[in-house]
């Protein structure tokens, strides 16, 4: 019997599930809980959708095969598991958070590897063995490189005591600040890198096709996704400032290089008791114009100004649902 629910999969484990959380949260999809123990949760802003914590490689696999319907997860992690059928599609490809590098790294003591080139001289004297939680990744990224005889030894443990150990002689796993390779005698390849990853948002291809109530959710997904995403480092700037009219300040205000806001700016007036005119102005700006933004409107009359945090910039349309419905009529 086909299901009726709607699932959500989110990471259980490692450095990414409280990120993934604290995310979430900041976009307005908070997630409740009520129990820690419980692997089920929901999201207050979005009735009937079902929360599920998994492990990253599982929700790919579910989203692939259709027992989940969207999964957040480590790029890695997708294009590791994706498969070839096309059943899993991209929603949102940059998160911003959970950023590192699938790398190559071999032991410090290795002087005469300095690139990925450099292991054909190793491999020509024997078999290189590899280990790693990424065979498919690494495997197409040494036969890229000419070195099709190796040895992928898939571990799930600890791969940086591997060449120590000496059940295999470099590894390929993911790297954030290399502080675990180096404690373990390792430096990666300047031309290693097989995947720079970071979170995304992936669904299932079919649900998407064919249920309305996915396709729905996942416009709603997107909007509280991107509208924080594009409020990121924004202000809002507000100004007091006298002016003959709208026009005269607006025309004031285009004329400075950094008081256009996002489409121009919005003006109206102020009612005070006395006899002048007064306006408020407002501009949303990025935090690094921030202080000329200020020097710009006190040098044509603003004052009392005031700054706020932007929570949510909403487009018409958010720009990533628009390319997911063209991927879907494409397929």
């Amino acid at each position: 019997m086909s299901r009726t629910d709607i699932r959500l999969a989110l990471p259980s484990k490692g450095r990414l599930e409280p990120e993934t959380l604290a995310f979430l949260e900041a976009c307005g999809l908070g997630i409740y809980k009520p129990n820690p123990r419980q692997y089920q949760a929901t999201v207050p802003t979005v009735p009937g959708l079902s929360v599920l914590f998994q492990r990253p490689g599982d929700i790919v696999v579910g989203v692939r095969e259709g027992s989940l319907d969207f999964g957040i997860a480590g790029l890695d992690a997708v294009e590791e598991k994706r498969g070839s059928t096309g059943d899993l599609i991209v929603l949102h490809e940059a998160l911003g958070f959970g950023t590192c590098a699938l790398a190559l790294a071999v032991p410090e003591a290795w002087d005469d590897v300095q690139c990925v080139k450099d292991l054909g001289a190793r491999q020509s004297t024997r078999t290189l063995r590899v280990a790693t939680k990424y065979p498919n990744l690494t495997r197409a990224f040494l036969a890229q490189h000419g070195l099709s005889d190796v040895r992928l030894i898939d571990s799930e443990g600890t791969l940086e005591v591997a060449p120590t150990i000496g059940y295999a002689d470099l590894i390929a796993d993911l790297v954030s600040t290399g502080t675990t390779l180096r404690d373990n005698r390792l430096r990666p390849l300047p031309d290693g890198v097989i995947l720079q990853s970071q979170a995304v948002l992936i669904g299932n291809r079919s649900a998407l096709q064919a249920r309305p109530e996915i396709l729905s959710t996942a416009r709603e997904l997107l909007e509280y996704i991107e509208a924080h995403l594009r409020a990121q480092g924004s202000y809002l700037v507000f100004a007091n400032m006298r002016g003959e009219s709208p026009e005269a300040i607006a025309q004031a205000m285009l004329s400075q290089p950094h008081l256009s806001g996002l489409q121009g700016p919005t003006i109206s007036p102020v009612v005070t008791r006395g006899d002048q005119t007064w306006f408020d102005v407002n501009i949303v700006v990025h935090k690094d114009r921030l202080m000329p933004t200020i020097t710009e409107l006190r040098r044509i009359g603003g004052s009392g100004v005031v700054v706020a945090p932007v929570t949510y910039i909403f487009e018409e349309e958010p720009p990533r649902y628009t390319q997911l419905l063209r991927k879907l009529e494409n397929s």
